[in-house]
């Protein structure tokens, strides 16, 4: 009994600190460390930058998503467009060479199919900027937000910088957008801090000699910060670079997207180095452990929980029944959640929660069985 019972607490402990403990934590240290320091009086900081928009079949939006390239605050002098057309078999290179013939910053390039990694590794030789900075093809940027990215890079500390993606729905709010605002609130208590653990990858940017060439499989959102750090440079996030992208109208949808973005995240975690502690300083592995890690371990830990707690229903008194009914709780807010939608936000977010959750051990599965492979489909639902 003593065994089960050291399992369960200990897993229910890891679950809720990896949630809310790791969070308070950060809070806690960036409270400690005292106000950031703002640079003033200091000339803007406007180097080359080359956007670079990776793109498979998106001919409905990659009009839009030049458009919106060609119109943001950015001296056009130095700044150059780039759309690397993975193998697309509609007219997305069509719509983006007719764009080319009417804006000489923007180049096309024409690839075979290879994956996202693939094409933006083949965008960045061509590239000629000093920063690269990728989009996705359905991302939009606000006017403000390449200047944004590009003015943290005065610091010759940093290595890369990822902005803020909110997600739009007609609603105007979802639970992905509730997500990505505790999502972001945490990045932003890391950043402060020192680096990010994961970026996104609707809006961010590289130096040229800090990018790298990775696994194919896996993606820069996830593999850039923290292989950077352990290259020593700093990995942050700037809030006032803002993208905006539609979610998926569906939770099937969110669930399906999530699960192939996790079977290419298990590739970078288990043989892709972010378990090996070499290269990071102490105050990293922290992140890296409670953010990434035991987030990552979470569907495993949740499973151990509920299955230790069964166990010892009977053996310990009344708190293992209080213990059960919550986590039954759960299970039922998100059964309950999947058929009342965005009605009753609680019952919502417990469907949420329980989708991210599971979409974890799926991808984890798929990756497991078939492997991933580093081709990727544009989302359905969303154009």
């Amino acid at each position: 009994m003593i065994a089960l019972a050291v399992l369960f607490w200990a897993s229910v402990g890891l679950i809720l600190y990896s949630h809310v403990g790791y969070p308070l934590l950060l809070r806690v240290m960036v409270s400690l460390r005292g106000p950031v320091q703002r640079r003033s009086g200091v000339q803007p900081f406007r180097p080359s930058v080359s956007l670079i928009i990776a793109a498979h079949d998106e001919e409905e939006v990659i009009r839009q998503r030049l458009e919106n390239a060609i119109a943001l605050d950015y001296p056009r002098d130095k700044l150059e467009i780039i759309v690397a057309s993975d193998g697309s078999t509609d007219q997305t290179a069509a719509i983006a060479r007719e764009m080319a013939a009417s804006d000489a910053r923007v180049k096309v390039l024409e690839l075979l199919r290879r994956g996202k990694v693939k094409a933006q590794d083949a965008a960045a030789e061509e590239a000629s900027g000093a920063l690269l900075a990728f989009s996705d093809a359905n991302a939009f940027w606000e006017a403000g937000a390449l200047e944004a990215l590009v003015r943290r890079f005065a610091d010759p500390k940093v290595g890369y910088v990822c902005g803020r993606l909110r997600y739009l729905t007609p609603s105007g709010d979802n639970q992905e957008a509730a997500y990505w605002r505790y999502e972001t609130a945490i990045r932003a208590l890391e950043s402060r801090l020192g680096s990010i653990t994961g970026g996104n990858g609707a809006i961010y940017a590289v130096r040229r000699e800090a990018y790298l060439r990775l696994d194919p499989r896996t993606s820069h959102d996830l593999s850039l910060p923290f292989n950077l750090v352990r290259r020593g440079w700093h990995a942050i996030y700037e809030p006032l670079a803002r993208s905006v992208e539609r979610s998926l109208p569906t939770v099937e949808g969110e669930f399906r997207r999530k699960r192939r973005m996790m079977s290419h995240a298990w590739p970078m975690v288990i043989t892709g180095g972010m378990l090996d502690p070499r290269g990071y300083g102490a105050l990293y592995a922290i992140e890296i452990f409670s953010h990434r890690i035991l987030r990552y371990a979470s569907p495993f830990l949740h499973l151990l929980a509920l299955g230790t707690n069964i166990a010892l229903i009977g053996r310990g008194g009344g708190i293992y029944i209080v213990t059960l009914a919550a986590q039954l709780g759960l299970l039922a807010g998100a059964a309950l959640g999947y058929f009342v939608g965005g009605r009753v936000r609680l019952l919502a977010l417990c469907n949420y929660y329980v989708m991210i959750t599971a979409s974890l051990a799926a991808g984890l599965w798929d990756w497991l069985r078939k492997g991933t492979p580093p081709t990727w489909e544009k989302a359905e639902g969303r154009g």
